[in-house]
């Protein structure tokens, strides 16, 4: 019987989700691990990484992904890669932490660029090879108060577009997914920043900062995130590469 042209299936692949412990790295592995993918949950929460590699009969992988260093010389074998693991921090320019600042950008720049670099000879002998990206809108728009957040995620969108590049003649893809606000600890975390910056209450935050632009008036589920990621990682979408997905409700669209 001829499988269905829309049943998506990862059957055989190796997959590594950095931030894979919690909110959309979370939703991510399980959606992976459904379709098949033998998943590895790299997180800096071990247990919590431990307990999802458990769920979905995975592995995990307990690091510091700041410390950029250590990870010059890691040997990465995977047909999937998703850089999903960040943090946010909210300051005026003027008042920005210089040392969060450079964190920010290490964790969420200079990391995915040493994972890639790691996976990417193995994915080149393979002949496939796919390379997802959380994004963010903050990839493609700015906000104010989120200096180091919007520049790691614009820099991260041109090393998608390069690894897109580079990966064609070797069978491998490269695209960015870019929500909006995602019900995740990391979102509920910046309603709280938020609140406090602009002196306000926390469901004005939601209300009148984070969904204020956007034509769907509601938070993402991580789940949509995933759906969207396991076809990025399928066969199906070996024509997609250098790519940028919104997923925000059509906040970019206004």
């Amino acid at each position: 019987m001829n499988t269905p042209a829309h049943t998506i299936s990862l059957q055989g692949r190796k997959a590594l989700v950095t931030g894979g412990a919690s909110g959309i790295g979370a939703a991510c592995a399980r959606a992976f691990a459904a379709a098949g993918a033998h998943v590895t949950i790299c997180d800096l929460n071990a247990e919590a990484a431990e307990a999802l590699a458990a769920e979905i009969n995975g592995e995990h992988w307990a690091v510091d992904l700041s410390d950029t260093a250590a990870l010059e010389d890691v040997d990465i074998d995977v047909d999937i890669l998703l850089n999903n693991a960040g943090i946010q921090r909210i300051a005026p320019i003027h008042e920005f932490d210089p040392e969060t600042w450079r964190l920010i950008n290490r964790l969420m720049v200079e990391a995915p660029f040493l994972l890639m670099r790691a996976a990417l000879p193995k994915m080149y002998e393979r002949g496939f090879g796919r390379i997802i990206n959380i994004s963010s809108k903050h990839g493609i728009r700015s906000s104010s108060y989120k200096s180091a957040y919007v520049t790691a995620k614009h820099a991260v969108e041109g090393l998608s577009k390069t690894a897109a590049l580079e990966g064609a003649p070797h069978g491998v893809t490269s695209n960015c997914i870019n929500p909006a606000y995602v019900r995740t600890p990391l979102v509920e975390k910046q309603i709280a920043d938020q609140a406090n910056v602009h002196g306000i209450g926390e469901e004005e935050v939601i209300e009148e900062i984070m969904l204020t632009q956007a034509a769907i008036k509601r938070l993402i589920e991580p789940e949509e995130v995933a759906s969207l990621a396991t076809w990025l990682a399928s066969d199906h979408a070996a024509m997609v590469t250098g790519a940028s997905y919104t997923i925000d409700g059509g906040w970019t669209a206004s």
